[in-house]
C-alpha cells in the first residue's frame, strides 16, 4: 500500500491491486483561497468525505467519476466503516457533524478522522477497532490540537500517527504547525517526501511513532 499526503486533510491511498482512495479533497478557492495547495489531480476509484466544508468536499474537482462515501460502504473488496462524530466539542453546534473512516488496505488498518473536534467515547473507539495508521489533524482552532491529537492517539493506540490539517507555507488558515504535536511524541520520523510505501511487516512494533510527510500539491 502507498499513501501520499496531498495537503490539508487530503491523502491518496493506493492499494496493491491498484484501487485508489482519496480523502477529503479540498477546493483551493474555498474560503477566499486560504489554501494555496495545487488541486488534487489523482484519479480515484472512491472518495471519502468527512464533512461538507469546501476545504474537504471538493469531489467535482477530481478527474473521472469516483464513487463518494460519506459513511460506511464498500470500495471493491475494501469495507469502509463510518463512525459518526462532530467537528467541535459541543455536539456539532458550532461546526457540524464529522465522519471518521476506518478501513483496511493490504492488511493495514487505517483510521482517517477528518476534522474531528473532540475526544472519542469508548463506543466510538470500539467501532474503529485496531488501528495501524491514524491520520489526524493537529493544528487546532477548528479541530483537535496537539494535545488533543496526543490524547486521541492514546485512546486508539495506533502503530503510526500521520499528522494533517496543520499550518504550512501553503495554508493560510489560523491553525498551528505540526511542531508542538511532534514535540509531544516520543518517536518521530521526518520522512522528507510526500508518498511512502507501507507494509505490515515494516510497521513499528513498539511505541507509537509519528511520521511527518511533506505535502505533494
Amino acid at each position: 500500500m502507498k499513501i501520499k499526503w496531498n495537503g490539508h486533510a487530503s491523502f491518496t491511498i493506493t492499494a496493491a491491486d491498484g484501487t485508489v482512495i482519496i480523502t477529503d479533497p479540498y477546493d483551493p478557492a474555498a474560503y477566499g483561497g486560504v489554501l494555496k495547495y495545487d488541486p488534487v489531480s489523482d484519479k480515484a476509484d472512491a472518495v471519502l468525505v468527512s464533512h461538507e466544508h469546501g476545504d474537504h468536499n471538493y469531489v467535482e474537482g477530481l478527474p473521472g467519476s469516483p464513487a463518494v462515501l460519506r459513511g460506511s460502504g464498500q470500495i471493491g473488496n475494501i469495507q469502509v466503516t463510518g463512525v459518526d462524530a462532530f467537528h467541535d466539542e459541543t455536539g456539532g453546534t458550532q461546526r457540524g457533524r464529522n465522519v471518521i473512516f476506518a478501513f483496511t488496505v493490504d492488511g493495514i488498518r487505517i483510521c482517517f478522522v477528518g476534522d474531528l473536534g473532540h475526544q472519542l467515547s469508548a463506543e466510538q473507539v470500539k467501532s474503529i477497532g485496531t488501528v495501524d495508521l491514524l491520520l489526524t489533524p493537529v493544528g487546532g482552532t477548528f479541530t483537535v490540537d496537539a494535545q488533543g491529537a496526543l490524547q486521541l492517539a492514546g485512546a486508539i493506540k495506533p502503530r503510526v500517527v500521520i499528522p494533517m490539517h496543520f499550518k504550512t507555507r501553503k495554508c493560510n488558515l489560523p491553525i498551528a504547525g505540526p511542531e508542538d504535536f511532534l514535540a509531544r511524541m516520543g518517536s518521530v520520523k521526518r520522512l522528507g517526501k510526500s508518498e511512502i510505501e507501507v507494509l505490515q511487516a515494516t510497521l513499528p512494533s513498539g511505541d507509537t511513532e509519528a511520521w511527518l510527510l511533506e505535502h505533494a500539491c
